[in-house]
């Protein structure tokens, strides 16, 4: 989280010197996004942490995912363009896709946030995947020193 936080200024300052201000209703949301990003990651770390001591190919297995998971999640491009029409179910299943088109519509498009309604989904799932990641890593927890 951290990293995230680092170039946040950065992002603010770029957005002053080029005059898109964000909208300050959309501005009350981006504490809720970076708190489901939050939630939703540190489910997922403490799940893949207490299955990696286990089965060690799940590093490498990781570094495969991850880079699909980028390529598919609307970041580099928007998700509004003509070629990614026709592949939203594709989108949609994708959790990140909905915390990178809240930060994109919180903070680089004008008008109010219209994305709150996939992010209330996620945050419900969000919670899910945390509690599963914590109780998966509770109950491993005593057979990590015999494993390592």
């Amino acid at each position: 989280m951290v990293h995230f936080l680092l170039p946040l200024p950065l992002v603010l300052l770029l957005i002053v010197i080029f005059h898109t201000a964000p909208d300050a209703a959309g501005l009350v949301w981006l504490p809720v996004v970076v708190l489901v990003q939050l939630v939703f990651t540190t489910g997922l770390a403490l799940a893949l942490a207490a299955l990696t001591v286990h089965f060690r190919d799940i590093r490498d297995i990781l570094a495969n995912v991850l880079m699909l998971w980028f390529f598919s999640t609307p970041i580099i491009y928007w998700y509004g363009q003509d070629e990614v029409k026709g592949y939203e179910t594709f989108f949609d299943i994708n959790p990140f896709t909905h915390l990178a088109i809240s930060y994109q519509e919180i903070l680089f498009f004008p008008g109010p946030f219209g994305h709150w309604m996939w992010l209330v989904a996620l945050s419900l799932v969000s919670v899910g995947v945390f509690l599963a990641g914590f109780w998966l890593f509770d109950r491993l927890r005593d057979s990590f020193a015999e494993v390592v």
